[in-house]
């Protein structure tokens, strides 16, 4: 009996932890928009549109001004875009043990946003980190504002 209710239990923890990131103040749906098309030749140039493209679709979320000294999460993202600019792969270099709710959420919120088509057929491979502070708001490093 103890072990069915073990079972039982830990049935309930996956459940509930799959829908972590959808439940937590991290995550949010984009604002829908009209999907751009990014003129830049090389995935460094590509990297600031899509930021600007994260920026516009999660507008509310941005944290506006300096970060704080100290902040919630950094989560280092590879994304893999093709030339529709559809994230083809998401892949965390690295993200905050102490905070797996904010790595998934951040992942969540890529597959979710349009990011700007490529002008290059077969697309890019950029690297961004995102700032995440204890509230939810972020900053992303290509368009940041620094920190104090």
């Amino acid at each position: 009996m103890k072990r069915l209710f073990l079972a039982l239990g830990a049935c309930l923890l996956v459940f509930h932890g799959a829908g972590l990131a959808a439940s937590s103040i991290y995550f949010s749906e984009p604002i829908t928009s009209t999907q751009k098309v990014s003129a830049a030749a090389d995935p460094r140039g590509y990297r600031i549109d899509a930021a600007r493209s994260i920026y516009e679709a999660y507008a509310p979320r941005i944290y506006k001004g300096r970060l704080p000294p100290l902040i919630h999460a950094v989560v280092v993202i590879e994304t893999t875009v093709d030339g529709s600019g559809r994230a083809r792969d998401v892949r965390v270099v690295r993200g905050p043990s102490h905070a797996p709710d904010v790595t998934e959420a951040v992942v969540q919120m890529i597959r979710r946003v349009s990011l700007p088509a490529t002008a290059n057929a077969s697309g890019f491979k950029f690297t961004e980190i995102w700032l995440v502070t204890k509230d939810g708001r972020f900053q992303l490093d290509a368009l940041t504002e620094g920190q104090n």
